[in-house]
């Protein structure tokens, strides 16, 4: 490289028509369907989807429980954002918090009785609402093709390497 070409300025690779209109789509759809999957379980079940999500997450963990830090890592939200939540899940008695007996930093959350119930009330309109929103509209074939675009977008976003800014990690 030389001192020129290292000096010259960066070319903006802008989005072409078409895909700013596949960019502007999908923004358009997941913000719709967050909005609506997070109507549907406040009318329901007085919860955000995000909350919905981490009791099923510790619905199906051994013992139902997991570490925090493994609960955030699962949720892709930052230990702040998951300690909130918890908080709020705790105040309704469908979680609850242990100390971790081998780390005296560490705590687990623990779905209660009362969370396996709300779950239960609430998980038929959720699928309905999910298969609604998003199944009943595509074909198989694009159930298949969404499913692996996603991951891939996924995988290109979560680094294996050290040191990667995720947001369980902050």
């Amino acid at each position: 490289m030389t001192s020129a070409s290292a000096s010259a300025p960066v070319q903006n690779r802008w989005l072409t028509d078409d895909e700013q209109h596949v960019w502007r789509s999908y923004l358009h759809a997941t913000t719709l369907l967050e909005d609506h999957l997070d109507r549907q379980l406040q009318r329901d079940a007085g919860m955000p989807h995000i909350y919905y999500g981490l009791l099923v997450g510790l619905a199906e963990a051994p013992g139902r429980r997991l570490r925090m830090t493994e609960l955030a890592m699962n949720a892709k939200i930052t230990r702040s954002r998951l300690s909130h939540a918890i908080a709020r899940l705790e105040k309704n008695g469908w979680v609850r918090r242990e100390d971790c007996p081998s780390d005296k930093r560490g705590q687990f959350a623990v779905l209660t009785d009362g969370g396996v119930e709300v779950l239960r009330r609430t998980a038929p309109g959720h699928v309905a609402a999910v298969r609604q929103a998003l199944f009943e509209r595509l074909t198989p074939e694009q159930q298949q093709a969404l499913g692996e675009i996603m991951q891939i977008v996924a995988e290109g976003l979560q680094p294996d390497e050290a040191g990667a800014d995720l947001p369980w990690l902050r």
